[in-house]
C-alpha cells in the first residue's frame, strides 16, 4: 500500500501521481472529493507564498469525477493587494479539468487586535480521545477510508442524521510533505456529507457538486472535527453543513450543495 495520497513527479512540480488511497466510495475508478481538495489546498499554499498571510476560504467546484490517474495541479495569483488577494487553481486529468477551486488569502493583523472574549468563538466537542471508532460503508478494500481515521462523538455511519465526527490523516497527502493545517481541514470537510447521511446508502446516492470551507483560525494538531447535518428536499437537491473545530474550540465551518438521486 502507498505511504500517502499523491507521489509528485521529480521532473515536473505541476504533475501528482494519484494513489489507491485516493479511492472514494462510489467507483474503484475514482476519488474521494477529499484528497484531491487538499491537493489544491497543498497548490494554493505555495503559489507565491507571503509571509503573514494566511487563506481564509477555498472554495472548490467539483466538474466530474476525478480519475486515479495522474493529475495537473496549477495555482495563480489572479487578484493581488496589500491585504487581501485571491488565488485561483485547476485540477486536471488527461481529459480535461475536473475540479477548480479559488482561495482568499488575507493578511493576518500584526499586533493581533484586543477584541472582546466575549465575541470571540468559543465552544468545544468531546475529544477524539473518548469518541467512538467508525468504519466506512465502503465496497472498496483500499480507498481514502483506510487512509483517514474516524471517530465518532455522536452519530455513526449506521445511523442516520446528525454526527459529530473527528477525522485524522493516517498519511501526508502528498508524499514527502507533512500535512498542512489547510490540507487537513480540506481533506476532512468533504466528508460533512457522509457522516451526516440521512438516507440508505444502498439507495440513494447523495454526491456534493462543491466544497467551500472558510477557516477563522487554523486548525491545531491532527484531527478536525465536523458537528455535521445534511439537509435533503424532495426535489432531489440538498445541502451538507459542518460546524469545524480541532481539540482547542472553533475553527471555522463548511458547506457542500448535494445531488441526492436513487440508485440504479
Amino acid at each position: 500500500m502507498a505511504d500517502a495520497f499523491y507521489l509528485p513527479d521529480p521532473t515536473d512540480p505541476n504533475r501528482f501521481e494519484s494513489t489507491e488511497l485516493t479511492r472514494g466510495p462510489w467507483s474503484p475508478d475514482a476519488q474521494h472529493a477529499g484528497p484531491p481538495s487538499a491537493l489544491l489546498g497543498h497548490v494554493i499554499e505555495r503559489c507565491e507564498p507571503r509571509d503573514g498571510f494566511q487563506v481564509g476560504r477555498v472554495a472548490v467546484e467539483i466538474l466530474g469525477p476525478v480519475p486515479l490517474a495522474p493529475l495537473m495541479v496549477r495555482a495563480e495569483v489572479v487578484r493581488s493587494g496589500r491585504s487581501v488577494e485571491l488565488i485561483e487553481a485547476t485540477l486536471s486529468a488527461e481529459r480535461g479539468p475536473v475540479m477548480r477551486a479559488v482561495a482568499w488569502r488575507l493578511k493576518l493583523s500584526e499586533p493581533p487586535l484586543d477584541l472582546p472574549p466575549k465575541f470571540l468563538p468559543s465552544g468545544t466537542r468531546p475529544l477524539p480521545a473518548d469518541a467512538q471508532p467508525g468504519t466506512f460503508p465502503s465496497n472498496q478494500r483500499v480507498g481514502f477510508h483506510t487512509g483517514i481515521e474516524y471517530r465518532f462523538s455522536t452519530g455513526s455511519f449506521a445511523a442516520p442524521g446528525p454526527a459529530v465526527c473527528w477525522i485524522r490523516l493516517k498519511y501526508p497527502i502528498v508524499a514527502g510533505t507533512t500535512p498542512s493545517p489547510l490540507e487537513r481541514a480540506l481533506a476532512a470537510a468533504d466528508s460533512g456529507n457522509g457522516v451526516s447521511a440521512v438516507l440508505d446508502w444502498s439507495k440513494y446516492l447523495f454526491i456534493n457538486t462543491d466544497l467551500t470551507v472558510t477557516l477563522h483560525r487554523q486548525p491545531v494538531g491532527e484531527w478536525v472535527c465536523l458537528d455535521a447535518v445534511t439537509h435533503p428536499q424532495p426535489h432531489g437537491i440538498g445541502l451538507a453543513e459542518s460546524a469545524l473545530f480541532d481539540e482547542t474550540g472553533p475553527i471555522g465551518r463548511s458547506t457542500q450543495t448535494l445531488l441526492i438521486a436513487p440508485r440504479g
